[in-house]
């Protein structure tokens, strides 16, 4: 039993909190703290049910002596009544005897009460440490909850951080390209500056066929055509 409420003490001490903080998997461990209470929890119910027990027969026996005392009064009495004193005297000396008996069996009762309640008191206070438990058993499996669900959204986040980056690098590229584009425009016009010297020499060469031209336009002017 002392084993029991050692454990008990450590396990509700303010000492989980570091354990459950170092822990790889806090609702694992709070979950095995959990395990290991209720089992404790059984063997404290079976040893408060006895202790329990005892109270009660030690109380039923104490009735009885009582009950005998009242009997053994009774009988003398009637004895007395009858006027048999010997057997008046006999009912006395039992009932001197049962008295006795009832002042041990009173002392019995009074211990045996006393262990009940301080084992009923250890049970509940056990009771109740272990709904503390499992509510911060909840509490804790709700903020790993919480703590999965951030880290999936950080990944999520993350990736679209990624894609991010990935579009600007596209973006980047393009801008590249349609520099390149424009820097090869650019060029292609410089280099068309006019006629080559080729050209410009062929067309004073044609310098014989232009005075025919004119002078058939003349002709055409005079005839009114």
């Amino acid at each position: 039993m002392a084993n029991i409420l050692k454990r008990f003490g450590d396990i509700m001490s303010a000492n989980i909190n570091a354990l459950l903080d170092r822990a790889e998997d806090p609702e694992k461990m709070i979950d095995e703290y959990l395990r290991d209470i209720e089992s404790d929890l059984g063997k404290v119910k079976a040893e408060t049910a006895a202790v329990m027990a005892s109270e009660t027969k030690a109380k039923r026996e104490l009735e009885e002596c009582a009950q005998d005392i009242a009997k053994m009064q009774r009988y003398a009495e009637k004895a007395v009544a009858a006027g048999n004193d010997e057997d008046a005297r006999r009912f006395l000396e039992k009932k001197a005897q049962l008295v006795k008996q009832q002042e041990s069996l009173g002392q019995a009762y009074d211990a045996a009460a006393a262990n009940a309640a301080r084992m009923r008191e250890m049970h509940d206070k056990l009771v109740k440490d272990l709904e503390s438990l499992r509510a911060k058993r909840d509490a804790i499996k709700a903020k790993v909850a919480v703590a999965k669900t951030q880290e999936k959204m950080n990944k999520i986040t993350s990736g679209a951080v990624g894609a991010g980056e990935a579009m600007t690098a596209f973006e980047r590229m393009e801008e590249k390209a349609d520099r390149m584009l424009d820097e090869a425009s650019a060029m292609a016009s410089l280099n068309e500056t006019g006629d080559s010297i080729e050209d410009l020499a062929a067309k004073y060469d044609t310098g014989e066929s232009s005075a025919v031209d004119d002078e058939l336009a003349a002709l055409k002017a005079k005839m009114g055509m």
